[in-house]
């Protein structure tokens, strides 16, 4: 947030631009022109109300990302089309992940029957997904409005089953995790994904693709692509965009069956493939294969698959109480004694010792 907004958010308690629309500060005065306009077709729309809920250690790229898209729609039809409120457990301060404190404007309390319920996430999420939360997700979505989460809050409404037999997504680095807890839930790459009345996003600026396509769909396509030009955004994704990069620009090296081994390698984790089948689905011989790893990556195919594996498996560890045991069936490792040794090889730590690592570090 630049210095203005810190000042006006310490002056005023806490509500910027990011506070409840009732009790928005004062904007700063402009040089520039006024940007143009958008007409809308319906001249006296109705405004839409988002309640954003704050969990303890929320993202606040994925939240600013999402307010910041509305404002400018206001800004850009000269209406207040969009307001929201900003709430959460106990109602009165919660701190983002990169330790900046927010005031709140209530605590989880019943929102109006036309509200857009947002739930932002970010680090430790599970451990942010208290009961009360759980409760109060699932008394909303019995009233039938519809909740949305964004960033790591995906966990949070599939906790609370409010994905069970729906398309989802999570953003990457929980992608395993997620996949593992709810079998019910169908995951998916995506950058953002609306099935019904549930939406989720992956984190990041997915908030805006999200957003945008709230615009659009309630204000029209001229609107939307106003307030992306507003936030220098060129390349709006739909839900068929995925989330990652693709395997070529992740690694750095444009070589077709290099990236199709190793999409085949991420794809099989549970039941890994030989190199000698990996090498023959390619058209290649397990020689050749070797010597592409070593050229373009400088390990050999099995190195790799075996960093894939052990770097599921700790986001497993991280990520989840599933057993030691089950973690390592999940990626591949038959013998848990086997699975110690590779991931200390690794990590210079046993995989017990990880988890209560974690455990130690989510209880201070």
């Amino acid at each position: 947030m630049c210095p203005y907004y810190w000042r006006l958010w310490l002056e005023g308690g806490g509500n910027t631009c990011f506070g409840a629309r009732q009790h928005h500060a004062r904007t700063p005065v402009s040089v520039d022109q006024p940007p143009p306009l958008v007409e809308l077709d319906d001249p006296a729309p109705k405004t839409r109300r988002f309640v954003f809920v704050l969990l303890d250690n929320f993202t606040m790229l994925c939240f600013a990302s999402a307010v910041e898209a509305l404002r400018i729609a206001n800004r850009m039809a000269g209406k207040d089309l969009y307001e929201w409120r900003l709430i959460g457990e106990g109602g009165d301060l919660v701190t983002c992940s990169a330790g900046t404190t927010f005031k709140l404007d209530g605590d989880l309390d019943e929102a109006g029957r036309d509200d857009t319920i947002l739930v932002c996430g970010g680090i430790d999420v599970a451990h942010a997904t208290t009961r009360r939360v759980l409760n109060w997700l699932r008394r909303e979505a019995r009233r039938g409005l519809t909740i949305g989460g964004l960033c790591t809050a995906g966990y949070t409404l599939a906790k609370a089953g409010l994905l069970d037999g729906k398309r989802a997504t999570i953003h990457w680095e929980n992608q395993d995790s997620f996949a593992e807890e709810f079998e019910d839930v169908e995951l998916t790459k995506s950058v953002f994904v609306v099935d019904g009345n549930r939406m989720t996003t992956a984190g990041g600026t997915s908030s805006i693709d999200l957003m945008l396509k709230i615009v659009a769909d309630d204000h029209g396509e001229e609107l939307a692509g106003a307030v992306a030009d507003q936030l220098i955004y060129t390349t709006i994704r739909t839900d068929q965009d995925t989330q990652r990069l693709s395997v070529p620009t992740r690694i750095g090296v444009r070589h077709p069956k290099l990236s199709q081994v190793i999409q085949m390698m991420e794809a099989n984790i549970e039941e890994p493939i030989s190199p000698s089948i990996l090498a023959r689905d390619v058209g290649m011989s397990t020689r050749q294969l070797e010597r592409l790893f070593r050229r373009y990556l400088n390990r050999s195919p099995k190195r790799y698959y075996m960093e894939l594996r052990l770097q599921k498996a700790r986001n497993l560890l991280m990520q989840t109480d599933m057993s030691v045991i089950n973690v390592a069936l999940a990626c591949g490792f038959a013998s848990p004694s086997h699975f110690s040794k590779c991931y200390r090889a690794q990590y210079n730590t046993t995989p017990y010792r990880e988890r209560g690592a974690q455990a130690a570090r989510l209880s201070i």
